[in-house]
């Protein structure tokens, strides 16, 4: 896939988009998660049967509405998603981005900042005021969210794996 042309519109995803999400989903896992992961459980994580159930996931996800899903969108193509809502694990943070994932030709475009603009201006608008996410403490998108201002403010393990946690204690702070 080519650089996109034209500036990505930013959009709330549809049921119909389920099967271009999950293959950015599987996609950028191959490409950030390559190398950083244990290659067998990448495998799991990328094959055609996870993709298949990210499909079903987000068309049943979007459909029911109760999580934000925004795409990125150019010339009819989808590049990128983000989802967020309620905090799951986040002690002090009354939301959490889930996802953002952007294919690579999509990347260095201003797509992902305008998906997180997107995502917290629709979480301000349910009323919530602050974020987390969790990201591989090896994952060079760690960087990213600590240009946009999150902080770094704690950590778990899964076995080998170490992820921190990154977060905004006020959604109007993104720079």
């Amino acid at each position: 896939m080519s650089t996109p042309v034209s500036p990505p519109v930013i959009r709330v995803a549809t049921p119909a988009d389920a099967p271009a999400i999950a293959a950015i989903h599987v996609q950028s896992w191959r490409e950030t998660y390559a190398g950083l992961m244990p290659g067998d459980f990448l495998d799991r994580m990328t094959g055609a049967d996870m993709q298949a159930r990210r499909e079903a996931f987000w068309a049943q996800n979007i459909t029911a509405g109760q999580d934000v899903v925004r795409v990125a969108e150019a010339e009819g193509t989808v590049l990128a998603f983000a989802s967020a809502g309620e905090a799951r694990d986040h002690p002090g943070f009354d939301s959490e981005l889930f996802t953002l994932y952007a294919l690579r030709a999509a990347q260095g475009h201003g797509t992902g900042l305008a998906l997180l603009r997107a995502v917290m201006g629709a979480l301000r608008e349910r009323g919530q005021r602050s974020m987390a996410l969790w990201v591989l403490d090896v994952n060079p998108t760690r960087s990213w969210y600590a240009r946009q201002g999150g902080m770094e403010c704690g950590e778990k393990r899964d076995g080998d794996l170490r992820e921190l946690r990154m977060g905004w204690s006020d959604l109007g702070t993104l720079r």
